[in-house]
């Protein structure tokens, strides 16, 4: 996304390096861009955790990760020694203030090495709740004070409501400045989603229609055929409402929603993406029913296996009332979109693992063709797709070929992967790209968070408030409950299937 030169002189503290995120996908983000070059000449992973373990073992663990994880499979044995010998273990205890101070004396150490200031990148893939002792604690060693090198990196989920994201907040800005925050969504590092900016505002045939004008609704589906799988005490306490839609699924929304900036600076960017949040129209407590639908999956077959019900899944209350599917009506009442509906939905142990967009464009006002010519068997929209495949489809009415006169659906298609010819990288390996040359287009500012927790809210309490009666009422493999047909029925409209590419 950035233009920016490359980075500095970086050392990259990893907090919580033992665990399943710097496993799975940090540490094999960050080899596959020293295997591009993109790392500085001069460049130190330090992976704290509380574990005691030699810096080989730890090395031979992260390969076991990248073997696992990466998009390139087993590492080159040669290229491998020479990232691993940038790995170097620190044993680090978040609730001991003594750590830090040790930390700072490696850090200053390390930089005395070196010659120079390093940029300093303080990762933190650990549990939410150590997210505020970290940061005070950095801050109490004197390790944030330096506004132009040092960068905090937290991931989701900021809190579970408005009121504990704020309290978090507030504690990371007692510490560190917005512009040394980095708050990461790994759907925004995704290729297809930063070629949303790219499709709307360098192509002059799609910004004349992308209005209320020609826009009938826009459709935003993030579908998975996973299950909670072993993460049922997180999922818990969470729910599709907060883990997907309240971040990835509303992040999508301004994108498709947001006004031309003015540049691509990281500020205009993510001002216009809060535009759109101020502009959404609140939902009343009332109304709850009529703009947000919740389910959860019973036990189903999907690709011939049959699946468990998510009350069965381990760790998980046998009368859970929490929502494994997620579906809102959302409107944005500004000159561009107002009275045109978004219609979001996210689930699990749904029918395809897809993730895509689909802007629905208005019928032809007029009907020319007779209704033997087939003209409404398909709407036309323009999808943009994210998961699996990547890549935009346009689906317009042709005539076929011969008498009578017949129209029938057609797809016009652009593919990354055939277009460009070439693997596209990950999308943590963007974002951690973006991390340390500072460049904060692709990451959420407070007010964004903030905004977005506040639109959910009433459709938190309500649902917290009142138990579903009908739980489980979706069939794992299925598109979710029925509810969420009738969400969209009530305008006049249909889930479109989501455009599924054949391999």
């Amino acid at each position: 996304m950035t233009l920016a030169v490359g980075p500095k002189d970086t050392v990259f503290i990893l907090f919580g390096a033992g665990g399943d995120l710097s496993w799975r996908l940090v540490v094999p983000a960050i080899f596959n861009l020293f295997l591009d070059g993109h790392l500085p000449k001069r460049f130190r992973l330090l992976a704290l955790d509380r574990a005691e373990v030699d810096d080989a073992s730890l090395g031979e663990h992260y390969r076991q990760g990248v073997i696992a994880n990466s998009r390139r499979g087993l590492p080159p044995a040669e290229a491998w020694r020479e990232f691993a010998s940038l790995i170097h273990h620190v044993k680090h205890d978040a609730s001991d203030s003594g750590a830090y101070t040790s930390l700072a004396k490696t850090l200053d150490a390390q930089e005395v090495e070196w010659g120079g200031k390093a940029e300093r990148i303080f990762y933190l893939a650990t549990p939410p709740g150590l997210f505020e002792p970290i940061a005070l604690g950095l801050g109490a060693a004197g390790m944030a004070q330096d506004r132009e090198h040092v960068r905090l990196v937290v991931e989701k989920p900021l809190g579970n409501d408005l009121e504990s994201f704020r309290r978090i907040n507030t504690t990371l800005c007692k510490v560190f400045e917005e512009r040394q925050l980095f708050r990461i969504d790994h759907f925004l590092g995704k290729e297809t989603v930063q070629n949303i900016l790219a499709m709307r505002f360098a192509n002059p045939i799609f910004e004349p229609i992308w209005n209320r004008r020609y826009v009938d609704h826009v459709t935003i589906t993030v579908a998975e055929t996973l299950g909670v799988e072993r993460r049922g005490h997180f999922y818990e306490h969470a729910g599709a409402l907060r883990d997907m839609v309240q971040n990835h699924l509303l992040q999508l929304l301004c994108l498709v929603a947001m006004e031309p900036p003015v540049s691509f600076g990281a500020d205009d960017i993510r001002g216009k993406k809060v535009d759109v949040l101020h502009a959404m129209r609140p939902i009343q407590h009332d109304l709850v029913n009529d703009f947000a639908v919740r389910g959860q999956y019973t036990a189903g077959w999907i690709d011939g296996v049959k699946r468990i019900a998510y009350r069965n899944e381990p760790n998980v209350d046998p009368h859970s009332n929490i929502e494994t599917y997620a579906a809102l009506k959302l409107y944005v009442d500004n000159w561009r979109w107002q009275d045109v509906p978004f219609y979001l939905r996210t689930g699990k142990r749904m029918a395809a693992d897809v993730s895509e967009i689909s802007i629905r464009f208005r019928d032809v006002p007029h009907q020319a063709f007779p209704a033997s010519a087939g003209l409404n068997a398909q709407p036309t929209r323009l999808v943009i797709q994210l998961n699996p495949e990547q890549g935009i489809v346009l689906k317009f009415m042709a005539k076929e070929p011969g008498t009578p006169l017949r129209l029938r659906p057609v797809d016009m298609r652009f593919s990354y992967r055939e277009a460009f010819q070439t693997e596209v990288p990950a999308a943590y390996e963007t974002l951690l790209w973006d991390v340390m040359v500072g460049d904060a287009t692709l990451f959420m500012r407070a007010d964004q968070v903030e905004a977005a927790w506040s639109l959910l809210m009433p459709v938190l309490e309500v649902w917290g408030e009142n138990t579903a009666s009908d739980f489980p009422n979706y069939v794992a493999g299925t598109w979710g409950p029925e509810s969420s047909d009738l969400l969209v029925a009530r305008d006049g409209n249909s889930w479109l299937t989501p455009t599924l590419t054949k391999k």
